[in-house]
């Protein structure tokens, strides 16, 4: 499933390609530090708005700037070979910038899906995707499902009693 993780050249010459077929082409991101149900839900109805799901993935280094230095708990690489196993995602790729505008504007995917906790407003690409015709789509948040509440759960239940 590793074939499914790809570098940004190859990428762009795979989405090209797939674009000249007519193949409707949907990019999301995320950190996706420890999968729950909430991501796989999410990333099912998000491949269900087209034809082929790409995947950003917050490199290390950003996912720190984002979510400080304790994250993730799995590395960049575990983190997109967990995600390859996933039929609903077909390509994955890796970005080291703290947001993927860069990304985005490069792949000009058809559909920028996002979860329900953010808006179309907030979400980085939107004018890009929707000035080159395409739409951005917000998929319903899965309440309770979260990486921060999987940790203060384990947390919680192995703290030492004292």
């Amino acid at each position: 499933m590793k074939q499914k993780i790809k570098g940004r050249k190859e990428l762009l010459r795979i989405i090209k390609h797939l674009k000249a077929k007519g193949k409707r082409i949907i990019f999301t991101n995320g950190c996706f530090d420890l999968l729950h149900v909430g991501h796989i839900r999410y990333l099912e109805e998000a491949r269900a708005l087209g034809d082929v799901l790409i995947v950003g993935v917050n490199s290390d280094s950003s996912v720190r700037k984002l979510k400080g230095s304790k994250r993730p708990v799995l590395p960049e690489e575990e983190r997109a070979e967990i995600l390859s196993g996933l039929g609903c995602v077909d390509y994955i790729i890796i970005f080291d910038e703290i947001d993927p505008l860069k990304l985005i504007t490069s792949l000009q995917p058809n559909v920028l899906a996002k979860g329900g906790d953010w808006t179309k407003e907030q979400t980085v690409g939107k004018k890009v995707v929707e000035r080159s015709g395409g739409e951005v789509v917000i998929i319903p948040f899965v309440q309770g499902a979260s990486t921060s509440n999987l940790i203060k759960t384990i947390l919680k239940r192995y703290e030492k009693r004292t």
